[in-house]
């Protein structure tokens, strides 16, 4: 397949990902409800967000999750991201950069990240089968701070020229091993079980990406590509963001979990904190946000974001990220989310 028609693939998955977004859309975050405690013997202004997620300390626990790049368009899509996480102080990730191992020239459509937030915390972004020359080659083009590998077996199944090749779990443990900086294993939308996190967890992985079913959905937008789109009955497969958060509850101290899939305001930030998650990434909402506003009005909306958890962690009680780790016991699931976790144990 010739490189312009990957450039235009990033153009289409760009194009059908704001086609199908409904920022009201169902999603199991609504199948959680916290438990209203009237006397939270708080005051906002001794909330802190900071959070420290690995060897990094964060303002907040919010990142910007990977979408773009690999295009003329969306490299100028990149480049906005760039200045708008540096404006918020928000780590971010790009979209995957295979498309730029295999044609250089669309390397600076991953790089503007770097040259618009110089001192940020950038993630890359491989898919899990790429050799260690690759993450090198991938790491080096933005200098990135970690590599995301993303497992995308449901995308690529459902791609008319998807990859078949789904032999990963080797090369992920030799990435881990020999690359200087941290390694998070991500899932783009189908979320990641139990049996998951503990084969990733024995390989060295120390950082996930949950990637739940609930916001952008690849198996949809990868089905709408085909001329018959014969694999529709994919569209609802995977795990969502709250079911993965509740399979890998009692992970492992020294693992840190990222949450994506499905995020939609800040309460859905807080309910994945109190269910677990060390750090939540938002995808569909800004870049929804980016391709009707300005840069200044998406980062007004970020920074209401990180306003408005403060406001949430007032109301539940918590003073800090950790106090709602602490905070299963004001939660209350759906029959459907309860009937799941008893599947668990």
């Amino acid at each position: 397949m010739s490189q312009s028609k990957q450039s235009h693939r990033k153009d289409e998955h760009v194009s059908l990902a704001e086609k199908y977004f409904h920022a009201d859309q169902p999603s199991d975050f609504d199948q959680v409800r916290i438990r209203h405690d009237a006397l939270p013997e708080t005051t906002v202004a001794e909330i802190s967000t900071a959070t420290t997620i690995g060897p990094w300390h964060w303002s907040s626990p919010l990142y910007i999750e990977g979408m773009t790049g690999g295009s003329v368009q969306t490299g100028k899509l990149n480049a906005r991201l760039g200045k708008i996480a540096a404006a918020c102080k928000l780590p971010m990730a790009t979209g995957s950069q295979s498309v730029a191992i295999k044609d250089p020239t669309l390397a600076p459509t991953f790089s503007t990240v770097r040259e618009n937030d110089p001192h940020g915390l950038i993630f890359g972004n491989l898919g899990a089968g790429h050799s260690l020359t690759a993450a090198h080659t991938a790491i080096k083009m933005l200098h990135a701070d970690a590599l995301e590998l993303h497992l995308n077996a449901v995308q690529e199944i459902i791609m008319p020229e998807g990859d078949r090749d789904f032999k990963w779990l080797a090369t992920i443990a030799e990435l881990v091993t020999q690359l200087a900086c941290p390694v998070i294993v991500k899932e783009v939308g189908f979320g990641i079980s139990k049996p998951t996190m503990q084969q990733l967890y024995t390989a060295g992985v120390r950082f996930i990406d949950l990637g739940g079913h609930g916001g952008t959905n690849f198996a949809d937008i990868e089905d709408r590509r085909r001329p018959l789109q014969e694999m529709s009955y994919l569209s609802t497969f995977g795990l969502s963001t709250v079911e993965s958060l509740l399979a890998v509850q009692n992970h492992p101290s020294d693992l840190t979990i990222f949450a994506a899939g499905g995020i939609r305001h800040p309460l859905d930030v807080l309910k994945a904190l109190m269910l677990g998650a060390d750090a939540v990434g938002v995808a569909g909402v800004i870049l929804h946000a980016l391709l009707h506003h300005s840069d200044e009005e998406v980062i007004a909306m970020l920074n209401s974001w990180q306003y408005q958890l403060r406001l949430l962690m007032a109301l539940v009680g918590a003073t800090k990220i950790a106090d709602l780790h602490q905070m299963t016991d004001k939660l209350i699931l759906s029959s459907k989310l309860v009937t799941y976790k008893q599947t668990l144990s």
